[in-house]
């Protein structure tokens, strides 16, 4: 409870300070902003390994090296045959593929799938929520994760919420963009057309209504 205080005090005062000084832009303006940073690689964004996740491996055929291992505090994990490998900073895939690489040394054609069960990512690898949401936290980034799809994550609305005032953040510093959403529209009424995309280290904050 007084988490949920602070926070949503919190999304009260950034939001004042937009109104008296900075500019929110629309939704329309976030969806395309979304697809612009997307399209500056050449994939959508993936989820980077960090210190702590907890990582299964898997080497097919080869059960007695498949493995559970959590990523050290360096950043390195130990698995059968492999002692030391960065995994932090890498994609699943990247990391199963370094892994095959190691491994050819010891196994014909290794296949190796790598796949996060526990997340404990850093802040720019998350969407956080902060408010008057059900359960505010922080979500690991996934692939095509969208507004709706944090929002379920966090339980939805609670009664007070003022979901329409909401607020995308997006960057640090000068950088920083804050976008409108219409969580009521999306949650209450069922348009989707006020869902749109998020990307890592989003900070979506949800007030308290007025009244």
């Amino acid at each position: 409870m007084i988490f949920r205080t602070l926070a949503a005090a919190l999304a009260a005062a950034f939001l004042a300070s937009c109104a008296s000084g900075g500019s929110i832009q629309s939704a329309d303006a976030l969806r395309s902003d979304s697809v612009a940073a997307a399209n500056q690689t050449d994939v959508s964004p993936n989820y980077l390994i960090g210190p702590l996740d907890q990582l299964e491996v898997f080497v097919w055929r080869a059960p007695e090296l498949s493995t559970k291992v959590a990523v050290r505090p360096d950043g390195r994990i130990s698995t059968p045959l492999v002692e030391d490998m960065v995994a932090a900073g890498k994609t699943p895939t990247q990391l199963a593929t370094d892994l095959e690489a190691e491994l050819a040394e010891y196994v014909k054609s290794p296949e190796v799938s790598v796949i996060v069960s526990n997340f404990q990512s850093t802040f720019d690898q998350q969407v956080r929520v902060i408010g008057e949401a059900q359960k505010p936290i922080a979500l690991p980034y996934q692939d095509g994760m969208t507004v709706l799809d944090v929002m379920v994550a966090v339980g939805g609305l609670t009664q007070y919420a003022a979901g329409n005032r909401s607020v995308l953040i997006r960057g640090v510093g000068e950088d920083r963009q804050s976008y409108r959403l219409r969580l009521d529209d999306l949650l209450r009424k069922g348009k989707i057309a006020a869902n749109v995309p998020v990307l890592p280290g989003d900070v979506i904050l949800i007030p308290e209504s007025i009244f």
